[in-house]
């Protein structure tokens, strides 16, 4: 091999390679999804779950979507017959081997100053900031529970 073409070779191999690092195979996003919104709601929920099947924890540190001005993790709780939620201050840690679930009655995450409102059947790009893993990028299901009524004009959900 000359020594033009090593260096061409090392070249494509340094360009890829932030690539394959941002990329963690250990994290997996499963079921992301949301609810549909009223036309003018300010706000929308988001929930999935993260497995981390890695030997070592990480972090989930950021959220963001082009569908809104900004996402926090947010955590809900119940306190003295009060919900109150309130934003997750310094991320969530993804224990090794566990999974950890943003859901209805738990950490979810709050899309702030939506771009438009989500419409059942729609898909909502995010991405997943690891403090290990890096960014991971998916996309949320707009899905009206089963059952569901409509949600009425005005109604803000957070």
């Amino acid at each position: 091999m000359t020594p033009r073409l090593i260096l061409v070779a090392a070249l494509c191999a340094l360009s890829v390679a932030p690539a394959a690092l941002a990329a963690d195979p250990t994290i997996k996003i499963v079921h992301p999804w949301s609810r549909p919104t009223p036309p003018s709601a300010p706000t929308a929920v988001g929930y999935l779950t993260i497995v981390n099947s890695g030997a070592q924890p990480d972090r989930l540190i950021d959220v963001s979507s082009p569908a809104a001005e900004k996402v926090e993790l947010h955590a809900m709780s119940m306190t003295g017959g009060v919900m109150r939620m309130r934003p997750v201050e310094g991320g969530l840690p993804i224990p090794p081997g566990a999974s950890v679930s943003l859901d209805p009655d738990g950490n979810h995450l709050m899309f702030i100053g939506l771009k438009h409102p989500f419409a059942a059947g729609e898909r909502i790009p995010v991405t997943l900031n690891f403090e290990h893993g890096g960014p991971t990028r998916t996309a949320l299901s707009v899905e009206a529970p089963a059952g569901a009524m409509p949600a009425m004009p005005g109604m803000n959900m957070h």
